[in-house]
Parts: C-alpha cells; structure tokens; sequence
C-alpha cells in the first residue's frame, strides 16, 4: 500500500498538472485577450490565488467526487478494487487533459474526472454501482453554468454599455458608477468566501475575549471597508489618469480584480477533480475501509493538488489561453470584466454548494454573452464549434479510457 500511495500521489500531480496546463485560460484568458495583463503577470497572479482557493475551498467538492459518484458502501468488501479504480481514474482523466491541452482546447476537468469515475465504476459493479441521482445534478449543473454565466455577464455587460460606455460623457458617468462597480466586484467575492476566511477571527473573538458578535458583522465590515478604499482608490486613478482611453484603463484595474476572484474560485472548484481520487485512497489506507458520506481530506492532499495546478499553468497554460481570451470574440477590459465577474458568481456559487461545475463552461458562456450583446456577427463560432466538441466528447471518452484500463489492470493484478 505505500507504493501505491506514491504512485497515486504522483498521478493526482500528474492530473493537477494537466488541470492547471489547461484550465488557466479560464481564470486569465480574458484579461490577457484584453491586455489588461501580460502573460507572465497573469500566471503569476493566477498562481498564488488558484492556490489559496485549493486550500480554503477545496473541500466540498472533493467530498463531492470522492463519495458521491460511485456509492463507496459497494466496495465495502472489495476495497483494493476501488484503490484501483481510483488510479485508473486519475490516469485516464490526466491522459485526456494533457491532449486537450496540446491542442488549445480548453475542456473540462470535470467532465474528465466524473466521466472516469463512471466508466472503471460500471465495469466494477455495474450499472446500478453509480449513483445516477448525483450523476443527474452535476450533468444539470453543467448544462445551467454557461447559461447562466452567459445570462450574467449579458445583463451586467448591457448596463455597463448604456449607462457608462455610450453615454456622451463616459468618464463622468463612470465616476458615479465606481462605487457601485466596486461594490459589485467585493460582494461577489465577500458574500461568498469573506464568512469562511473570517470564520476563525469571530470564534477568536467570541470564546477567547468574550466579545457576543454576530457571526455576519465581521466579513460585512471587511467587504464595505474594502469597497470604500477600491472606490476612494479609483476615483484618485481615474482623475489623475493621462491615459487616452482613462474609462477602459479604470476597467483593466477592475478586471484584474475580478480575474483574480476567477481564479480563486477555479482553485476552489477544479482542485477536487485531481485529488478526490487520492484522498479516497488514503482513506481505504488509514482505516482499512471504505468512505462513506463524509470524506476529511487531509492538508497535504490540497496543497499537493494546488501545487500541481500552479506548475502545469507556469509551464504548458500559455496555449489555451489564446482560445478563451483571443479566438471567440475581440474582448476590451470592460467587457472581459463583465465576462469574469459572472464566471466567479457562478463558479463560487457552485463550490458552496460543492457542485463539481465547469470552469470553462461559465467563461465561455460569459463570452459568448457579452458577444451577443455586442453583436452576433463578432462571435467567431468556428472556435465554439471546437470547444463545444471537445466538451461533448470529454465525458464518452474518459469513460472509455477509465473502462479500459481499468479492464486491462484488474486482469493483471487484482
């Protein structure tokens, strides 16, 4: 079991890898088509968040996969066959991300990682062996995310092109809407991920000092503390800018803010679809059972998965980028800040509810809808042909790859 731990270990970095090769277009892909960033900011930046929200928000979906997909109780008595379905998982799912990645099209990790989970599963136990129900509500999930990031990113792109970029005046109207914008961009942020990450400041507060506090006041006055310095900050800028287009810089500043909330919450999301397999396996190995509803995943399980997904964006996430943020539709900092805002909501939205979504999904549909809102014929759906394909095809073949190497590894070991 030590060895396999190593192995397993190594191919959840292995999948991280691919994971963050393929997947940093959808946390930095419309700042770079912007130039509101250059490259090697943007995967700087994406770094260090992808990785913070791996190890604060990584739980929940990780849980998700690891328990829910596969109901663990049938492998009860057998649990070195599900040790071995899990490795199957993690080398199919990085296999196909890695020829993905190859080839620029940005698909989804989860679409990987369940549709492997289902293929070694049915090939195990059959198919009354998978959990259908929780199968049911992340394909929904799935099917709702560009959508409703599409929706998003449509709205708020609407408002923002009739009371701001068409007015006669834009730079005036701006300065009445940053505090609004500002507003905005820390709530999306702050209603989500502020409670959790100032969760053990108020237990401090509470049982240590004695300090009877609502456990809501503390994220409310971190976000309206930030709100009014980003909107104090922004008016300075805006006034003292000399830039020619001073409206679409200010929006640059913005959509460097929400990429970074982007990627926060792809690190939160996307980190379970590499290391839920692991932690399943280090489960079976400390307790000599399977999971049940409720899966710890230990520390170093997450920092292994956000150190992954940090070293395959650094080296091999240049290439995708260019599909998201260049080869769908010309994007300016106003208009890619709309696209990421709707993509954090629904992605953050979708970790609190530990839903494994797509990350790629909610861009691309933020994309799309800021494209229709700007004009049809400037959607290059050439490019959306590809990625929808790669989308559909994600989940048939990482089941195939799961099933088969599955088949070939239980023949030559179990």
């Amino acid at each position: 079991m030590p060895y396999t731990l190593v192995i397993v270990a190594i191919l959840a970095f292995y999948v991280a890898w691919n994971l963050g090769a393929n997947d940093v277009a959808n946390a930095m892909g419309t700042s770079v088509g912007s130039k509101a960033v250059t490259l090697k900011q943007a995967l700087i930046i994406a770094g260090v968040l992808e990785f913070s929200g791996a190890i604060l928000f990584g739980q929940g979906v990780t849980e998700t996969l690891g328990t829910k997909i596969a109901n663990p109780a049938l492998f009860a008595t057998t649990p070195q066959t599900l040790v071995m379905g899990m490795l199957t998982v993690l080398l199919s799912s990085g296999v196909w991300l890695q020829i993905a990645t190859s080839r620029g099209l940005p698909v989804s990790s989860s679409h990987a990682v369940v549709g492997a989970i289902t293929g070694f599963t049915w090939v195990a136990l059959g198919a009354s062996a998978i959990d259908w129900s929780s199968l049911g509500l992340i394909t929904i999930g799935w099917i709702l995310t560009p959508l409703m990031s599409g929706a998003i990113a449509a709205l708020f792109y609407s408002s923002i092109k009739g009371w701001i970029l068409e007015q006669p005046n834009p730079v005036i109207q701006l300065q009445e809407w940053i505090p609004w914008l500002s507003t905005i961009l820390l709530s999306v942020f702050g209603i989500i991920v502020l409670p959790t990450l100032t969760q053990p400041l108020t237990n401090f507060l509470i049982n240590q000092l004695g300090y009877n506090i609502p456990p809501h006041d503390i994220p409310l006055f971190t976000g309206a503390a930030a709100a009014i310095g980003l909107t104090l900050i922004s008016w300075r800028q805006l006034e003292n800018s000399k830039i020619p287009n001073p409206v679409e810089g200010l929006f640059g500043r913005f959509q460097l803010l929400s990429a970074c909330f982007v990627a926060f919450a792809h690190g939160s999301n996307d980190v379970g679809n590499a290391i839920a397999p692991l932690a399943v396996i280090v489960y079976i190995n400390h307790t000599g059972g399977v999971p049940a509803d409720n899966l710890t995943i230990p520390i170093w399980i997450l920092i292994l998965g956000g150190a992954g997904i940090v070293g395959g964006l650094a080296v091999w996430g240049k290439k995708v980028i260019a599909t998201i943020g260049e080869n769908i539709i010309s994007l300016q900092p106003s208009s890619g800040f709309c696209a990421e805002i709707a993509t954090a909501t629904t992605i953050l939205l979708a970790s609190r509810l530990g839903l494994p979504v797509s990350t790629s999904h909610a861009l691309v549909g933020g994309v799309v809808g800021i494209g229709l809102v700007q004009n049809i014929k400037s959607i290059k759906f050439s490019t959306l042909q590809g990625i929808a394909a790669a989308w559909l095809i994600t989940v048939p073949i990482s089941a195939l790859l799961s099933a088969g190497i599955f088949t070939i590894a239980r023949i030559l070991f179990l």
